[in-house]
């Protein structure tokens, strides 16, 4: 994600929440990573309170619900699934008619496009989102 210059506030994101390194590590991973449009897409000021010290711990569960444990690509999704994601609290995925969308439910609302799939790195794949993911209130086992 680092050689993308459209998740530049992503990749920042992750460096002050000091998750860059485990997401660095083995993996295998699967990231839906919003882009710095996505973010900027957020209310006002919103993108400064998460980047706050005394916030992190909030920026580590938004970014977390972003990371799917496993490797994803794709082919691999079903036309609808949810899938636990590393912060806790699963997220549903839809692919229907080549187009992918995950969200925190199925309603429309809450789904962002799949705008560039299929990224692969060393430990995994990500994927390129039009929004911020948001976490649901209540954890749902799946």
């Amino acid at each position: 994600a680092e050689q993308n210059t459209d998740l530049s506030i992503l990749v920042a994101a992750l460096v002050g929440a000091d998750l860059a390194d485990t997401l660095s590590s083995p993996g295998p991973f699967t990231l839906f990573a919003p882009t710095d449009s996505a973010f900027g897409a957020l209310p006002a000021g919103t993108l400064d309170d998460l980047m706050k010290p005394e916030n992190k711990a909030t920026l580590v569960d938004i970014l977390t619900y972003h990371v799917v444990p496993g490797d994803f690509p794709a082919a691999a999704l079903g036309p609808f699934q949810a899938v636990n994601t590393v912060e806790g609290k699963p997220v549903h995925i839809q692919k229907w008619g080549g187009a992918v969308k995950v969200g925190s439910s199925l309603a429309s609302t809450d789904l962002r496009n799949v705008i560039r799939a299929d990224n692969f790195g060393t430990n995994g794949v990500f994927h390129v989102i039009d929004g911020v993911l948001s976490v649901p209130a209540h954890a749902m086992e799946v």
